[in-house]
Parts: structure tokens; sequence; C-alpha cells
């Protein structure tokens, strides 16, 4: 798996080389402004690539080109002074990658005070050079418009808070959309029949995120676990029982089927190098298969809090959804509509199948169930609750055209009843109020799953979808 992989990020200011012989010491104050941005954006994880200060359309190509032999995957453009476009394009075109304006004054304003005192009407030009970030980005702005090469901004000053909160935002939705691209998606079985809504072109899901599809076989899976030894089993019962809060009324030979399962499908896992997972099969009229899909949920639930999330029914767009979430931290558990609480002006929502239980409020149960409703067999289940506290859902929606979009709302997740049936289920308020939020929601016609996630993650998620190139709606 290639999930991590460092985060390649290019950083250059750019400024006009005229300026530093007219004005001393303004190209090395403004190199270490380009400094200080370095040394807060290098971290475990991110190869930080400095370009420099780039100054002539000559620099910018061999930065351009430095750009692409080291394959980064966002560029941060610190405009520290005036700056001709020349000296923008070559660069941003050849580093074919998302660009972040960065138009950051070293301070909030100029003491004008202590530069109109200056007796060099040269030294006071060069001051104000050094605050003169603002100046060329409407020139570069209509230059990458008119060569229809994208860019986001960043406005404010070097070193405030609000100003490098929303830089982390951006590196946050780098690192994901740089998952994604690097990202190993399964496809165990078939859609479930009938669910027209879940149903997506998948060769358009690795065209606009990146992502490798690896068709499976449920057979392959079935024949690993014919070889799981008596010894693994148990040792997987003992972890069941650790990791989850098992019911007296489960029996020990359903924890058996799912241990058996379960490391069966570790190792499917890591034979294909997955990073995320799609399945749904009936099984329906071959013992084998019926035996591996109704016993599968304790090992997807496992797979699912190790960051290789799986999601039932075939959803692959919800798995996508699901990935994006745990790649910020937020979990991302399989959600879809339970029902509305009228009374408490809230909505409940849950799934059967994997839970992601390292964002359950309590440790997660496993009950038997007798009937996996709408589906072939019965087995085990687990019943959790996400955390309680501020939740983000999303939904990867796809319209008509076969364009793909991030559906957000952002709420909390409750205390309160749930339904105690052996799934998934959480009680969330929204600031719409139940009826607004679900009248919301589904006016941006998603499929009937999302992903729930804790935090409030949604200006982040906004930048994923700029950077990706896709379209993003927030109902609250």
């Amino acid at each position: 798996m290639d999930s991590e992989r460092s985060l390649r990020v290019g950083l250059c200011g750019i400024g006009l080389d005229a300026y530093w012989n007219q004005f001393a010491g303004l190209k090395s104050r403004l190199e270490g402004y380009v400094g200080q941005v370095a040394t807060r954006l290098a971290r475990p994880g991110v190869e930080l690539v400095n370009l420099g200060l780039i100054d002539t359309p000559t620099r910018s190509r061999e930065a351009g080109h430095q750009c692409r032999r080291e394959d980064i995957d966002i560029l941060f453009l610190y405009v520290t002074t005036y700056a001709l476009s020349n000296t923008v394009l070559p660069l941003v075109q050849r580093a074919g990658v998302p660009v972040i304006v960065l138009n950051l004054q070293p301070e909030a304003a100029i003491d004008y005070q202590a530069f109109n005192k200056l007796q060099d009407r040269t030294a006071m030009t060069g001051e104000w050079l050094a605050f003169c970030s603002a100046c060329p980005v409407p020139e570069i702005a209509n230059v990458l418009m008119r060569a229809r090469i994208p860019f986001h901004q960043v406005t404010g000053v070097l070193n405030d808070a609000e100003t490098w909160r929303e830089i982390e935002e951006w590196l946050a939705a780098a690192r994901v959309r740089s998952t994604l691209a690097s990202a190993r998606l399964g496809l165990l079985g078939h859609y479930y029949s009938g669910m027209l809504d879940i149903m997506t072109d998948v060769t358009m899901v690795s065209i606009v995120f990146g992502t490798h599809a690896e068709i499976l076989e449920v057979d392959e899976l079935g024949a690993l676990a014919s070889e799981v030894s008596e010894a693994d089993v148990a040792r997987r019962v003992e972890e069941f029982h650790d990791v989850f809060d098992v019911q007296p009324d489960c029996p020990p030979e359903e924890l058996r089927r799912a241990a058996r399962t379960s490391v069966a499908l570790d190792a499917f896992v890591a034979r294909h190098s997955l990073d995320a997972m799609a399945y749904y099969y009936k099984g329906s009229g071959n013992a084998a298969n019926e035996d591996i899909m109704s016993s599968i949920i304790l090992g997807t639930s496992l797979l699912t809090a190790r960051h290789i999330p799986v999601a039932g029914e075939y959803e692959v767009k919800n798995a996508m959804a699901m990935k994006i979430l745990d790649s910020l931290g937020a979990g991302g558990s399989f959600t879809e509509y339970y029902a509305m609480d009228f009374n408490d002006d809230l909505v409940l929502m849950g799934h059967d199948g994997p839970g992601h239980i390292a964002i359950s409020q309590a440790k997660t149960k496993v009950r038997p169930l007798e009937v996996f409703h709408g589906k072939v067999g019965q087995g085990l289940s687990v019943e959790m609750s996400v955390k309680h506290g501020p939740i983000t859902l999303l939904s990867v929606a796809e319209n008509a055209d076969a364009h793909f979009k991030l559906l957000v709302a952002e709420g909390d997740c409750v205390a309160g009843s749930i339904l105690e049936i052996g799934n998934t289920n959480s009680r969330y308020r929204f600031p719409l109020g139940a009826r607004g939020f679900v009248n919301a929601w589904n006016a941006q016609g998603p499929a009937h799953h999302c992903a729930a996630g804790v935090g409030h993650v949604a200006a982040t998620l906004r930048k994923i979808a700029a950077l990706i190139g896709i379209g993003f709606h927030q109902v609250c």
C-alpha cells in the first residue's frame, strides 16, 4: 500500500530581480520570510521542496522543471513583493499541480510614523516593497485564469494564527488528494440489485480521484479462509473480546466463524494492497460463499478502524467518502437515515454491517442476529453510536452528467436512546433542524448512504473538492 507516501510540498517566493541592486537588504529580507514559511511547513510526513526566491522567467522555467523532477503534490507560491506575471506562468505551467497563492504581509500594517520618519526615500520604497505582496496578485490571477490554471489564495499576515489555520487546511486537503490518488480500492462482489442510486462508473472514479479499482473474487477470500489455522482463529477470538463488548448471547461458534473470516480478510487485504473496500455478495446457493459473506462484519469493522474503510452494499462512492474522512483523522462510519425524531428534532442515522469502531462513543457491542435484513444469512453484527459531540456528514454525490461533488453537513451527535438492533446508529442534531436538514440534504440528490465523521471538517473538505476539481455543497 502507498498510503504512507510523504506529501511532497513545493514552496517558492516570487520577486523582481531589478529590485535587488536598487534596495539594499530587500532580497535577503524576503528570503527570510520564505524561510519562515518553509520552517512551519516542514514536519514528519512532508517532503519540502524549497525553490527559493524566483525573480526571472529563466529561473521560473528551471523551478518548474524541478517541480516535475521532484514530483510535488502542491505548490505554495509566496508573493513576497511585486513580481511580474511572466515570472509566475512558466513555473506553474510546468509544475502542473494545484497552486496556493500566499498573499502574506510580514506584519498587519506598516508602522506609518516610523516609515515617514525615514530620511531616505529609496529606503522608504524598499520598506514599502517588503509589504507589497498584495500588489501583483490581480496580475497573477488574470494570467492564470486566462491560462485556465486553477489557483487558490490565502490572504493575511505571515505569522497570524488565522493564516496558518487556513494553510494547515490546504496541507490536509493536499494530503487527502494525494492519498486518494495512490489508493487501491477493492471491489468485492457486485452491486446490491435495485439500488440505482449507488451504482456509479468506476472508470470515472479512477479518472477524477486517481484511485485504482481492483475487482476481487469472493471465491479467493473463501479459499484464504479455508487455510486459516485453529490457532489463528483462537487468537482472533481473543482480540474480539479485547476490542468489542461481546454480548453473552453470542454463540461461540459464530465468534469462531467471524474470526476465521477476519483473519482471511487481513490476508486478502495484504495480498491486494488495499486501502479501502466496497463489498456485497448474496452467496445464495453456494454454502462456502454464504458462510464468508455472512460472517464478515467484525473483520471489516476491524479493518475500518485500521484506516482501511469498508463500505457494504458495494457502495463505491461511500467507500471514497469514508476514506476521505478517515484520511482527515475524522473516522467515517457507513451511515444512512434510520428514522426522524420530531419530538427531539433530530435524525436517527446508522447502518448494518461494518462500523468505524475507532470513533465509537463506547466499546462497540457485538450482538447475534437471526437474520440480516434484506440480505442472505445470519450471524454477528456490531452496535455502536458515533462519539457525542461535533460531527460532519460527507457524501460523494453524482449528477446526471457523471460529475462528482462533495455534499457536506455539520452538526452534533447527541446522547439519548438508540435502537438496540445490532447496527450502528446515532442521534444527530443539525442547525437547520431535522426537517430543514433532511429537505436540504435530499435536494442535492445524494445516494442514500453517507459517511459520518467526528469533528467539524467542512472547511477542509471544501478545499479537497477544490484541489480535486469537483463540486462542493454544504447544507449546514
